[in-house]
């Protein structure tokens, strides 16, 4: 397991972390054009790392995105993933569990998307909707097809947290070095989002009544986010608080900390030996014989 990426939005491991206190927007808002010419220089490095990744396969990256709605998950998944190559990329979105996903427990549908060694797997959203939709909508318990005795423990959330630090902690033991980003976006801003696209009729199908409905339990969300990051954020599947309300400046932050991750890995393109090396200097000789 690598240490922590160092950021000012790191969830502190202590459980401390109060969602009133953090950052919607950054401190200093970065002129558009600056930060594109990074970010460009981020992806860069990213698609380079990557490589590495794929050809020493024994690592695997997982980028987790929780996020209120608007917040920007999809544009940033695109643009922080728009250098790498998609041989070595997968990305899974989990929205209403199926039939079948509700016929097993809350963290197999997950697990079959976890990214193999040498890729780099994005969830955009996750297992955490387990202990957030839910915990904000108790009603959806009963389509999960649990004992009565277990649903209606009050303790449930508090035992859904420990499966997850118990399974994180088990991927990252086992060479999965996992991201975790919730992109924070402020209320104000979401409603001005909300409203670009209800005026932009080449928008208007991001949009859905629930939106609203959703928008009106965002108290209930904050806390459900506060417990969730602060239950699961360790050092081993470390959580980034990241502020969502400019665009460029939270892909910048995302991008910089994936680099920065996979740069303290411990790993570079396979090597051959004596006798492999010396073969392909005979394939060579032949090919610049004619052959």
């Amino acid at each position: 397991m690598i240490d922590p990426v160092a950021s000012p939005y790191l969830v502190p491991f202590d459980g401390s972390l109060k969602i009133a206190n953090t950052q919607t927007a950054p401190d200093k808002k970065g002129k558009k054009k600056a930060l594109k010419a990074e970010l460009g220089e981020m992806v860069k490095r990213l698609s380079d790392l990557q490589e590495v990744l794929y050809a020493h396969n024994r690592y695997s990256l997982l980028m987790v995105f929780q996020a209120m709605d608007a917040a920007g998950k999809d544009s940033t998944i695109r643009a922080v993933l728009s250098g790498v190559n998609p041989a070595g990329c997968q990305v899974f979105s989990f929205k209403q569990p199926s039939k079948e996903e509700y016929d097993h427990d809350f963290l197999w549908r997950t697990s079959l998307r976890l990214p193999e060694r040498g890729r780099i797997g994005v969830f955009n959203r996750s297992h955490y909707e387990s202990v957030l939709v839910v915990k904000v909508h108790p009603e959806y318990l009963g389509s999960e097809q649990l004992p009565e005795p277990i649903a209606k423990r009050k303790n449930l959330f508090q035992e859904r947290y420990a499966s997850i630090r118990d399974h994180e902690q088990h991927l990252a033991r086992n060479g999965t070095v996992i991201l975790k980003f919730f992109l924070n976006v402020g209320r104000d801003e979401q409603k001005a989002r909300f409203l670009k696209r209800l005026n932009d009729p080449s928008k208007n199908w991001k949009f859905a009544a629930g939106d609203l409905a959703e928008r009106a339990l965002w108290p209930k969300y904050m806390d459900a986010y506060q417990d969730a990051l602060n239950e699961t954020s360790r050092p081993c599947a470390p959580w980034y608080a990241i502020p969502a309300d400019d665009k460029p400046s939270m892909r910048l932050q995302v991008a910089t900390i994936a680099v920065e991750a996979l740069s303290k890995l411990d790993m570079g393109f396979p090597t051959l030996g004596k006798k492999d090396t010396a073969a392909l200097g005979a394939y060579k000789a032949r090919l610049e014989a004619g052959e």
